[in-house]
């Protein structure tokens, strides 16, 4: 399984960014993906998750009304829309895939079993 995350950058306070994982190896329909980030000095956080049996989508309190998570399945992609950047949403953002995540686990990165690489985002104040 492979996880390619993309579309970071340097962004001004209040501004937007669309991140993409795309997957290659599993059908993003049928696991459970999720967005996490990591700020210096700081642990992995969730940030938001589709889950896989009916594709209902989580968030951490931090980012709802502003983050949309959401997926293609023809190009087997999943997205991070970032609307109203702030600066503490500076870090670096990684997708997980996950194939027997239980909804209680949904907000752990340890039960996603693959990782992408990260993507950088920096939100200049």
């Amino acid at each position: 399984v492979q996880l390619q995350a993309s579309g970071g950058g340097l962004v001004q306070t209040g501004g937007s960014l669309r991140l993409s994982c795309v997957a290659s190896g599993r059908t993003v329909s049928s696991y459970t993906m999720g967005w996490f980030r990591q700020a210096p000095g700081k642990e992995r956080e969730f940030v938001a998750a589709l889950f896989r049996s009916g594709g209902s989508s989580y968030y951490a309190d931090s980012v709802k009304g502003r983050f949309t998570i959401s997926r293609d399945n023809a190009k087997n992609t999943v997205y991070l829309q970032m609307n109203s950047l702030k600066p503490e949403d500076t870090a670096v953002y990684y997708c997980g895939i996950g194939s027997r995540i239980i909804l209680s686990s949904i907000r752990s990165s340890s039960a996603y079993d693959y990782w992408g690489q990260g993507t950088q985002v920096t939100v200049s104040s």
